[in-house]
């Protein structure tokens, strides 16, 4: 079990203490779990998360995005916060989770929406995010398929959950769904929101060669009763594009997390 060191930064997540039990304490799918990220101010961090299939690494997003509430926890705060709902976090999922009777341009803004802001301030901030999320032209259009690829149905739920926001966004194997192409360019698109914004990002995903290329650290959760076995720090270029792949320390990392991945799952 990997511990997580306190510094002098503060916590933008903090799980600690996580057990998780669906049969009255009879087996726990997570057990004494702990999770923090720091907040790292004009920076950001991306932190991806791997584990075998039932592992829990939905659940920790889940916990963290107010969908969920653990069997029992010492700490549960984002944002140094306890959440409420005054302090969820919004997520991005496998499954298209645009409504497909609303526009683009309604679905990047409904958090806005929620919170209050005139349909004026509120267009002008989601048609600033559609921009970012290169949808522009796009935003009258229905935010269902096939009227818009599943790429393009990615970004918009991309650009809601950051407008809703900006400093943290979860993302559930967000491009599992996607051909090879789109894939390639939809984690392109996430670098160059994590380099232009830079939120926290904390992305759940199966593929090793992504987390790898994503990611500043990846931790490996082992299955239940689950915890943090490993954690790898990706020492590579902030700045990430294709040559990144052809890198010799890219493909030495790739394989040194396979490794772990196989050592973490034997145990």
């Amino acid at each position: 079990m990997i511990k997580f060191p306190d510094t002098n930064l503060d916590n933008i997540v903090e799980l600690r203490g996580i057990d998780q039990s669906y049969d009255g304490g009879k087996s726990y799918i997570i057990k004494d779990l702990d999770f923090l990220v720091e907040n790292k101010p004009d920076r950001g961090q991306f932190v991806c998360i791997l584990g075998m299939s039932g592992s829990g690494k939905s659940t920790l997003l889940r916990y963290i995005a107010g969908l969920q509430e653990p069997t029992a926890a010492d700490k549960l705060l984002v944002n140094q916060k306890p959440l409420s709902k005054d302090n969820r976090v919004s997520m991005v999922f496998q499954q298209y989770s645009s409504l497909p009777w609303m526009s683009v341009l309604d679905n990047v803004g409904l958090a806005l929406k929620f919170k209050g802001i005139d349909k004026k301030e509120r267009d002008e901030k989601a048609m600033e995010m559609i921009e970012i999320m290169g949808l522009a032209g796009h935003e009258h259009k229905y935010a269902q398929y096939p009227t818009l690829s599943g790429g393009q149905l990615q970004r918009v739920a991309i650009g809601r959950s950051l407008l809703a926001n900006s400093n943290i966004l979860l993302m559930d194997e967000p491009f599992g769904a996607l051909d090879v192409k789109t894939r390639l360019q939809m984690q392109d698109l996430v670098l160059g929101i994590f380099e232009k914004l830079h939120p926290t990002i904390i992305f759940v995903t199966h593929d090793i060669s992504e987390a790898v290329y994503l990611a500043d650290d990846i931790y490996i959760l082992k299955s239940a009763p689950s915890h943090f076995a490993e954690h790898i720090h990706v020492d590579l270029p902030l700045h990430r594009d294709r040559n990144t792949k052809r890198d010799p320390r890219f493909i030495e990392l790739v394989h040194e997390v396979e490794d772990r991945m196989v050592a973490v799952a034997e145990l």
